[in-house]
């Protein structure tokens, strides 16, 4: 039956776009890697991650780091999570070399974004997006990003390319409901929301689930917004949703992998620094994501309020109390 609903749910309905744990000198910190992929899967309750999309920087990774990585997260945690590699590229022959590769290291899926920067034509988009599903025999999650990339996946080319085999869902940040939609009612695409302020929105029009950047702090708080919804207890959903609000506000005060590590660091979990031309959280941006969290009543997963000190031993955290992250 065309029109996809909340049943259709192919990755799991509770995903974060996982950053990429990085060392004091800006390289990848695989042990880290492993334990933060380990923590979001079994403590923050996510049925998958996103390895090498933008929140894990990659952009400015390797193909070799992100090779590696991959593996890293499968072999910790690709038992009990759905593993979807990033291979987005505005280059269409280097993301089928990264399908390929991907495939090999034994992803589960695969996630392209439009795009970027080039602006090509509706026709380019739907010649890139099958050459990459035509790549390897995995199945293929979109990620229609047009704030980003400068050019949103036009609905009706989502409607043609939803009729490829291996092309089975979208992660939607256009942030457009009505276009949102206007696709579901007319294809089998899954819709996982990509931007956290529009999770439950875009549950109510029949998103399959999340990709979420804020899972990394509360994604069983997520989940529990799912499943409440999933029973029929939209109070409930619209309730934690409302609680959240401080947090996605906090998250995206500036681009959401900077914010991220920042409370990682916080809570001694595995983030580290940025890579340029990104740049780390200042001390005044740390100061107003403890009052984000505090307003949301987050805790860090050793029972500390972002108010409380962290223990010097923790990750990061000499940076951060420095002020000179």
């Amino acid at each position: 039956m065309v029109g996809s609903t909340t049943s259709n749910a192919p990755f799991g309905r509770m995903l974060t776009a996982m950053v990429t744990p990085m060392d004091e000198n800006g390289d990848v910190d695989y042990d880290g890697a492993a334990r933060l992929a380990t923590y979001l899967v079994d403590e923050q309750r996510n049925d998958g991650l996103i390895v090498s999309g933008t929140t894990g920087e990659s952009p400015t990774t390797s193909d070799a780091e992100k090779d590696q990585l991959l593996r890293t997260v499968l072999d910790a945690v690709g038992d009990r999570a759905t593993v979807i590699a990033g291979v987005g590229t505005n280059d269409t022959r280097h993301s089928t070399e990264l399908a390929r590769a991907a495939e090999r290291a034994g992803a589960h899926a695969l996630l392209a974004v439009t795009p970027y920067y080039s602006k090509p034509p509706q026709e380019g988009l739907l010649r890139h997006f099958t050459m990459i599903a035509d790549a390897t025999e995995l199945p293929i999650m979109l990620y229609d990003i047009p704030g980003r990339t400068g050019v949103p996946i036009a609905s009706e080319t989502l409607v043609r390319l939803a009729e490829h085999p291996r092309i089975i869902a979208n992660k939607d940040a256009k942030d457009d409901l009505g276009a949102s939609s206007w696709v579901m009612e007319r294809t089998d695409l899954a819709y996982y929301c990509g931007t956290d302020m529009l999770n439950l929105p875009l549950l109510s029009v029949g998103a399959a689930g999340f990709v979420s950047v804020v899972g990394h702090i509360v994604g069983g708080d997520l989940h529990d917004m799912i499943d409440a919804y999933e029973a029929g207890d939209v109070a409930r959903a619209l309730a934690i949703h409302r609680r959240l609000t401080p947090v996605y506000t906090g998250i995206f005060r500036t681009q959401g992998v900077i914010t991220v590590k920042a409370v990682l660091n916080m809570f001694g979990l595995p983030g580290g620094v940025v890579r340029t031309p990104l740049a780390d959280a200042s001390g005044e941006l740390q100061a107003l994501l403890r009052e984000d969290l505090a307003a949301a009543g987050v805790k860090g997963p050793i029972g500390l309020a972002p108010h409380q000190a962290v223990p010097a031993s923790a990750v990061g955290v000499e940076r951060l109390t420095e002020g000179s992250a």
